[in-house]
């Protein structure tokens, strides 16, 4: 079984949520910034790394909120190649400077977003966006209705 490990960022801004999408083949969805770490890169490193990737938004790293770990079958493997595959993510709040958002090229991410929580049932989720949202503890109930922060 293969193990990948990597590093995201729960940006929320005035009401909305930093998001990029991700695509491998006809598989996409739209998810948190951030993505595998490197040979010997600290994960804190790797955030934020990926976040200026993705992005193209300097990133500062704020709280770890935790740690998921998940089995996936993965539909489109090599042949030969293990089907399963364990990630373990790793997963920090983060803040970003002011800046235009800059779509990745040439990456797993094709886009860059700042979503209102009341349009996020209308996208396309991975998974990790409301794990994330989880462990920050973001109640998109007043967020939906338009609350102020």
């Amino acid at each position: 079984m293969d193990l990948r490990v990597a590093a995201y960022g729960v940006v929320e801004r005035r009401g909305k949520l930093l998001l990029t999408h991700w695509r491998r083949g006809h598989l996409h969805g739209w998810t948190l910034p951030g993505g595998g770490l490197e040979d010997g890169e600290d994960p804190r490193d790797a955030v934020v790394r990926e976040v200026l990737e993705e992005t193209g938004l300097e990133a500062r790293v704020g709280r770890l909120l935790g740690v998921d770990s998940r089995v996936m079958v993965r539909e489109e493997v090599p042949e030969g190649r293990e089907p399963e595959l364990h990630t373990i993510r790793i997963v920090y709040r983060v803040s970003v400077k002011d800046g235009p958002l800059r779509n990745e090229v040439d990456g797993s991410s094709d886009e860059a977003r700042w979503v209102p929580f009341r349009e996020l049932r209308s996208l396309r989720t991975l998974s990790l966006v409301q794990t994330g949202i989880r462990m920050a503890g973001i109640d998109q109930r007043s967020r939906s209705r338009g609350a102020k922060r």
